[in-house]
């Protein structure tokens, strides 16, 4: 996995000082004005790269980008960079080779926004690499977790209430018809069939007003007339 982890680029600021600091005398932090800001021993540029959960700032040649020094870092804040107590322009950092050598030294910058820069791109890297540690803790508990089982077991069944009707197995509910006005209606009586009135038998009156008509004659007693 780390060697297919890529470099990516934090912060790069073109024009940086580097001091030799003397040596702390006391723990109450480092001061800039006991270095000789106005003859730093080495100008040059600045880049803060990061692969993986580290970052790294390199001290680099303007011209030729050549490696001057080098401070992997694996926590800010923390021992490997430092602020003075003095000035927001200049910071103490651990250089190390690659021998395991380490010594520390004083970079500055001239302008107090690249400082900014400097120290914010490091707060941003160290602010990701806390999320992705908690996401990965959370992703671990999870997955030692007892997961539920929440399915049903062999013969297990369950009844459901749907407002004021309850269906059970081997019948359905049979709903109540309101009509108009609120007045419920019965219903149709087991069987299915509606019984149909009788039609009244005629009254002797149409009997009476009911006229027969006269017999058709037949076509050939008709040519003998």
């Amino acid at each position: 996995a780390a060697e297919l982890e890529y470099e990516s680029v934090l912060c790069v600021k073109p024009d940086v000082n580097v001091y030799r600091i003397p040596p702390r005398t006391s723990n109450r932090g480092y001061r800039a004005s006991d270095w000789k800001l106005d003859h730093p021993d080495w100008t040059g540029r600045l880049r803060v790269t990061s692969k993986g959960k580290t970052a790294y700032i390199k001290l680099e040649d303007k011209v030729s980008g050549e490696l001057f020094a080098q401070a992997p870092i694996d926590q800010y804040p923390g021992i490997a960079v430092e602020t003075v107590t003095d000035s927001s322009r200049y910071f103490v950092i651990r250089i190390q080779d690659g021998t395991g050598r380490s010594a520390f030294i004083g970079i500055g910058f001239t302008d107090r926004g690249d400082a900014f820069d400097f120290n914010v791109s490091l707060q941003d890297h160290f602010k990701w690499v806390k999320q992705e540690t908690e996401i990965s803790k959370e992703s671990q508990e999870a997955d030692t977790r007892p997961k539920l089982d929440l399915g049903f077991k062999e013969g297990q069944t369950i009844k459901l209430n749907i407002g004021n009707m309850t269906t059970k197995k081997g019948g359905a509910a049979k709903p109540r018809v309101s009509g108009s006005g609120g007045l419920s209606l019965l219903p149709p009586p087991p069987g299915g069939k509606i019984a149909v009135p009788p039609i009244p038998p005629p009254s002797s009156t149409a009997i009476a007003n009911h006229v027969t008509p006269p017999p058709v004659l037949k076509s050939s007693n008709m040519s003998s007339a």
